[in-house]
């Protein structure tokens, strides 16, 4: 299990529908459990992707986890 922690400029919906798109089905295949404005929860391949995000006042602060996709969560994270 890998946790990560970043800032970016995008707001908690734009970093969701980004992970959406890269971690979803027509991305790593992964099957979305869980959804909301600020949140979103993927498994599959005996593992999981959860990405949790926090609007503040100049920056988004975005936490994930990850179990059987960390590499896969680094690209992600790298990309924000």
């Amino acid at each position: 299990m890998i946790s990560y922690g970043k800032e970016t400029k995008l707001k908690p919906e734009q970093v969701i529908e980004k992970a959406v798109q890269f971690f979803g089905p027509g991305g790593a295949g992964l099957e979305i459990t869980e959804q909301g404005e600020a949140c979103v929860r993927f498994e599959g391949g005996g593992g999981y992707v959860s990405i949790t995000c926090c609007e503040g006042e100049k920056r988004t602060q975005v936490s994930l986890e990850s179990r059987e996709w960390e590499y896969q969560a680094g690209q992600f994270v790298g990309k924000l």
